[in-house]
């Protein structure tokens, strides 16, 4: 269920994006970056991830988290961190994540800042997923797994070194 405040991915978007990582997420550790409904999230916990961490600072949209949370009876396997995404980041240093979600206000254009952030977290051989403008530039730091437009939407995978 949607807060008025989140754009949620789209489900084609959603279906394919899931196409090219690989219908399983078996045992992965995802986070879950501007997580809106946490739609991302609970897609990849239900093809197996072992657990994800979901960050969002919008209180309308946390409470929608919560309640699909305990609609899906994910609460054993998911965390909710209700912050901005900077500070969260932060407080997450020590953890280690196999897929990384980011979605942030295109307004923000916010990919180059993503990267740089979350590549210290990744696991190795983990993957991260943009959703960016179409206009905004092609991050780098990382290499590029695929590249994918869908109307004004670009869904960019980077891979970390294994």
């Amino acid at each position: 269920m949607a807060g008025s405040a989140t754009r949620p991915t789209a489900d084609r978007v959603r279906q394919s994006l899931f196409d090219v990582l690989g219908q399983r997420c078996d045992g992965l550790s995802v986070l879950d970056l501007y997580a809106g409904t946490g739609a991302l999230a609970f897609e990849a916990l239900s093809r197996g991830a072992s657990s994800a961490t979901l960050v969002e600072q919008s209180v309308a949209a946390c409470k929608v988290i919560e309640q699909n949370i305990v609609a899906l009876r994910y609460a054993g396997r998911s965390t909710l961190v209700r912050d901005d995404v900077a500070r969260a980041l932060r407080r997450l240093a020590a953890a280690r994540f196999d897929l990384v979600f980011s979605d942030p206000p295109y307004a923000l254009r916010a990919a180059q800042a993503t990267v740089d952030a979350v590549a210290p977290l990744l696991s190795p051989g983990a993957r991260l997923v943009l959703e960016m403008d179409k206009r905004e530039d092609l991050p780098h730091g990382l290499p590029l797994v695929d590249d994918r437009t869908y109307g004004d939407t670009r869904v960019v995978i980077l891979g970390a070194a294994p």
